[in-house]
């Protein structure tokens, strides 16, 4: 539930002021002076640990997402700190892009202001929050001595043969007036700005990432159990590897055969027609000796789908459509006369643009059928047992007695397993054995091989606007493509001022006669540099190697630092990113290991992905009036209270509802916290051993067990533990020896030492009242006396009847019988018992007895 705003008297107790803002104005100043989570000490012997963020994008100011991210992964970096690491913790700005150019057009400003003035706003946001960053390796993406090496990285990819320019249909926003990568259209909409996608035929600029697909795959092995496994589906999903077989189809006038990709060999005597993608080059080779009607029906037909995104083609709801291309096609296993039809829900750049149609055993494939009176024939009987013995054949065929399989009739596809029938001399064969014989078959005779297909496309990076990194490609009539030499990058943006930026369906800078004009570098001819800059995704996908040598200007990174830092070995971010930013980053890494500028494979050995921050039930928004601005919440609370709030809200996987937190009850926690720093009286020499026993125990027991709760990022857990010990340690101050037991100290040192992971101003300002010099956040996590971890006693809990009726101390090993026998003598127990009859004991040693009564 959400709470108004807590006044400091509210958190004072016997004329203490726990004063949130007095404090962050107190330390933040010195935390300044002494920056103390620089890393640029080569002389620092300590282990590594790099712990990265995905960085923001400056389209405002940090918003509540950006706390509970950015306070994730301060508690990771801290704790490794207090665990003896030497800990590389860097911030950046991802800040090309759309959002800012399109928000600049809207105000009628420069991109370059636009963005830099967000930048600033957040960075002062950032410090107030003040999670533990090397602010000295601060990096933006648009800064000229980033993106120079951005450009490096694509003549690289060039050089290798894996950035190239085609023609080809693209995804393009009508409203962006630019082309989107596959990963970019969300439900067939624009992921930027949510315009319905069409298709477009561009000359455009991608990288070869298909080449890497089986890596994409197959490297996910290294990353078993350290990255969340609905992240690992999802790539694996995207590269979308299968395996088949490509099986090659004569067509009658037509010289060389179409190889056609199916996962489904088996299902051969079983293809009735076959369907080629409307839009494909080979539909369009095939329709050209058609009859003129059937031209023209065909000319139609391809001006409708150019208008349909791969999303409605690909849907199984929409009813079928097509036309027949008067061409036939020969079924290499039978020799049956095969119709060639043209549809929308066949993509050209799926396989070979072309399928087989199996409508028995394909649902898209029956419904065509269906829809144009095609014959189907079930190949696959999904009755038959799929182990044991074959089935006895009658001439070939099944048994009369069996039920007649006729998807036709039903109009369900028979897609599980079974036993082939109809199948010439592979009758009987399960699914597994028959696409085994059935391929070796085509092979032996040169009429198909094993084969493999993919989901993914490869990489759109080309983009028809102004705030992006320029390709360094000149074009010369004399002799075409010439990269920009090295010596000349960066290639910098011209300035906006005289430049149209309204999306037009043209790159702006086309128009800067000055920067697009230059002479060829090969032959000094005129020519013309590209005028499409990089998607953002080419900047983020290696930012995390810049921050390594962040003012280098020989090198976009040194592999001697990658050797010792990389690869991450924390990376927190939005599940949101789980396709594009991770694939694209694991892509250039593994490229740039086969430059031999690494050594690893993978860029992100862990990743933690956050929840949510929702407003009663829903995503924040201005629009929705539900939204809670982060400086509001940052000045009304301080740091502090946000931090605590969202680590203690629950697991960091999960949604967090403002609605139902209390950052006002997390200001009351800190107050109490911080007093107990202030009430010790006991010098910081003096012995811990002669303090509360009791309260010794559960320091301890919080020293052994909070470093796991941190590595297997049950914060909340955490901050429950400090809550308790915090509670145990007032409960000593106030009674007995009070402020000057030892035992005290030592736990009001641990507070502090813990609370540091997520509440480092208040932690520090404990550290100093304590007696000691800043920061805390130096000090080692200390290590839990065992001896201390063995409990005395416990308490066991006694109910009568579903009432506690008793507590009685034993020892943690007490038996069974033995505790029963104790709760029967306890003189409260009787007197709830008196004259009932007992008909149950339930005893869970030690913790609880549970009796149970009747008249």
């Amino acid at each position: 539930m959400n709470e108004s705003h807590v006044s400091h008297d509210e958190q004072t107790q016997v004329g203490q002021k726990y004063d949130f803002a007095a404090i962050q104005e107190k330390w933040l100043p010195v935390w300044d002076r002494m920056k103390p989570f620089a890393t640029d000490d080569e002389n620092d012997k300590r282990p590594r640990k790099y712990v990265l963020d995905m960085f923001p994008y400056p389209s405002g100011d940090l918003h509540m997402g950006h706390a509970e991210a950015f306070g994730l992964g301060d508690v990771v970096a801290r704790y490794w700190r207090q665990q003896g690491f030497n800990v590389l913790h860097p911030i950046g700005w991802d800040s090309f892009g759309l959002p800012a150019e399109n928000a600049a057009i809207k105000r009628g400003v420069d991109p370059r202001r636009w963005t830099y003035d967000n930048i600033a706003q957040q960075k002062s946001s950032f410090r107030t929050y003040a999670p533990s960053f090397d602010w000295d390796r601060e990096i933006h993406t648009s800064d000229p001595e980033y993106y120079r090496w951005t450009q490096w990285l694509f003549l690289k990819l060039y050089e290798k043969g894996l950035a190239y320019r085609k023609a080809s249909p693209v995804n393009w926003c009508p409203f962006d007036q630019t082309v989107l990568a596959n990963e970019q259209v969300v439900d067939g909409h624009c992921e930027r700005c949510g315009n319905l996608v069409t298709k477009k035929k561009l000359t455009q600029w991608y990288f070869r990432i298909t080449d890497y697909a089986d890596r994409l795959v197959d490297d996910l092995k290294q990353l078993e159990g350290a990255w969340p496994s609905k992240v690992m589906s999802m790539q694996r999903n995207w590269v979308g590897r299968s395996t088949g077989a490509d099986v090659n189809f004569v067509i009658e006038g037509k010289a060389d055969p179409v190889a056609v990709y199916t996962t489904r060999p088996d299902t051969l005597y079983g293809v009735t027609f076959m369907v080629v993608a409307a839009d494909s080059e080979l539909a369009a080779e095939l329709v050209a000796d058609a009859p003129d009607a059937t031209k023209a029906a065909f000319a139609e037909y391809v001006d409708r789908v150019k208008a349909e995104t791969d999303i409605e083609r690909l849907s199984t709801e929409r009813e079928k459509t097509g036309v027949f291309l008067e061409r036939y096609a020969t079924n290499p296993l039978n020799g049956e006369r095969l119709p060639i039809w043209a549809s929308d829900y066949v993509l050209a750049d799926y396989g070979h643009g072309a399928i087989m149609a199996v409508p028995a055993h394909d649902q898209r494939d029956l419904d065509f059928a269906r829809a144009f009176d095609l014959p189907v024939r079930v190949v696959v009987d999904t009755s038959q047992p799929v182990t044991g013995a074959i089935p006895v054949l009658v001439d070939g065929e099944l048994p009369d007695d069996l039920p007649p399989l006729d998807p036709k009739v039903t109009g369900e596809a028979l897609v599980g397993p079974g036993r082939l029938i109809n199948s010439g001399p592979f009758n009987g064969l399960s699914k597994n054995v028959a696409i085994a014989k059935i391929t070796d078959a085509l092979t032996a005779s040169g009429l198909g091989e094993t084969a493999k297909n993919y989901r993914l496309r490869d990489w759109l990076i080309s983009r028809q606007r102004y705030w992006g990194a320029p390709i360094p490609i000149i074009h010369c009539e004399v002799c075409g493509e010439v990269p920009v030499p090295e010596d000349q990058l960066p290639v910098e943006l011209p300035p906006a001022e005289g430049l149209d930026l309204q999306p037009k369906g043209t790159s702006p800078l086309g128009a800067a006669e000055d920067w697009i004009n230059v002479p060829c570098p090969r032959c000094g001819a005129a020519a013309k540099r590209d005028s499409d800059t990089m998607d953002t995704f080419v900047d983020s996908s290696w930012y995390y190697l810049r921050y390594l040598n962040p003012q280098s200007d020989t090198m976009a990174f040194d592999p001697a630092q990658a050797d010792k830092w990389a690869p991450v070995d924390q990376y927190v971010g939005g599940v949101e990113h789980a396709i594009l930013h991770l694939l694209y980053s694991r892509f250039i890494t593994k490229v740039l290991y086969d430059l031999d500028y690494l050594s690893f494979t993978e860029p992100f050995t862990s990743l933690l992905n956050q929840g949510m921050v929702l407003m009663d039930g829903a995503k924040m928004s201005k629009s929705r009036g539900n939204l809670v601005e982060f400086a509001s919440e940052l000045e009304r609370y301080g740091a502090d209270a946000l931090r605590v709030t969202l680590v203690f809200a629950g697991p960091p996987e999960d949604d967090i509802d403002w609605a139902d937190v209390s950052p006002a009850g997390s200001a009351k926690f800190l107050g109490r916290a911080w007093r107990v720093a202030h009430d010790v009286t006991s010098a910081p020499d003096v012995l811990w051993k002669t303090g509360d026993p009791a309260l010794r125990r559960v320091t301890h027991r919080f020293l052994a067990d909070a470093p796991g709760l941190v590595e297997s990022f049950k914060f909340n857990v955490v901050v429950a533990r400090l809550m308790e010990l915090v509670n145990a340690t007032r409960k000593v101050i106030d009674t007995g020896a009070g402020p000057a037991d030892a035992a005290v100290r030592e736990a009001a040192e641990v507070t502090a030492v813990a609370l540091n992971l997520f509440a480092p101003y208040t932690a520090e300002d404990m550290w100093e009242m304590l007696g000691y010099e800043p920061t805390v956040s130096h000090v080692t996590w200390r290590k839990a006396d065992p001896t201390l971890l063995v409990e005395e006693s416990v308490t066991c809990v006694v109910q009568v009847d579903g009432k506690v009726r008793d507590r009685l101390e034993v020892s943690p090993k007490v038996s069974t019988d033995e505790l029963e026998s104790l709760a029967r003598a306890s003189a409260a127990v009787q007197r709830a018992v008196g004259d009932r009859t007992i008909v149950n004991v339930v005893v869970r040693a030690p913790k609880i007895v549970s009796i149970a009564t009747k008249p």
